[in-house]
């Protein structure tokens, strides 16, 4: 065994953002050229749509991710807040509630109450929000790195069917794009795995099978609704 493997909790946070940013990076704007294309538009249209798709996306993340984590972020707040004035007004029911806890969790009642009384000692907000809400400094919320990791990596992940759609021949637009943002994918999905320590066939085979369900039903608008020429 090696002692010196690291845990890798400690990435959830800018993890997710980023994963997710670059996927959504590359299914979006992928489909989305791939949908124009499939209507019969020119490369100038296809493009234009692309860097739109680009930009709103990018900004579309980011402003999702600030939101949606400086309310997990508020949360965290209000209940560090709720949990130092219940210290402040009653500290033999927060320290029994340690107590409890420990018991719960496998210790005799004896090493509880002297494991609980040392931590309280030593701080007594930080024991609460450890073992009773479970908040911990390396996983607090922190909007705006999600927000900017999201923007950054979705920028980055839709510059890949860009890029493709850049240089492709017009009349291959669509295999090329295709080709490229699935490869794209694999790696994505791979890395995100080998990061998070899960298995990275797994990790890459459920970020393409999405991304192929996501083309082909914008293939199939495109060439629904798509103009004659």
């Amino acid at each position: 065994m090696n002692r010196n493997e690291e845990h890798r909790s400690h990435r959830t946070g800018w993890l997710r953002a980023a994963v997710l940013g670059a996927n959504d990076g590359i299914v979006s704007t992928a489909s989305l050229i791939i949908g124009v294309a499939a209507a019969n538009a020119g490369r100038e249209v296809i493009l234009l749509a692309g860097v739109a798709g680009l930009v709103a996306g990018a900004m579309s993340m980011a402003a999702g991710e600030y939101v949606s984590v400086s309310s997990q972020a508020d949360t965290e707040k209000a209940d560090i807040a709720l949990e130092k004035r219940h210290l402040s007004e009653d500290i033999g029911f927060e320290f029994q509630e340690l107590v409890d806890i420990y018991v719960s969790r496998g210790l005799q009642p004896e090493l509880a109450r002297e494991v609980a009384k040392q931590l309280m000692t030593h701080d007594a907000l930080d024991a609460h929000l450890r073992d009773e809400l479970g908040i911990y400094e390396r996983i607090h919320a922190q909007p705006l790195q999600a927000a900017l990791t999201s923007a950054g990596t979705f920028t980055l992940g839709a510059s890949m069917p860009l890029i493709a759609t850049f240089i492709a021949p017009i009349t291959q637009i669509i295999l090329t794009v295709s080709i490229v943002s699935l490869f794209s994918l694999a790696i994505l999905g791979a890395l995100a795995a080998y990061l998070g320590g899960a298995k990275i066939l797994v990790g890459s085979l459920r970020v393409i099978f999405w991304g192929i369900l996501a083309m082909v039903l914008t293939a199939a608008v495109g060439s629904l609704f798509g103009v004659v020429v």
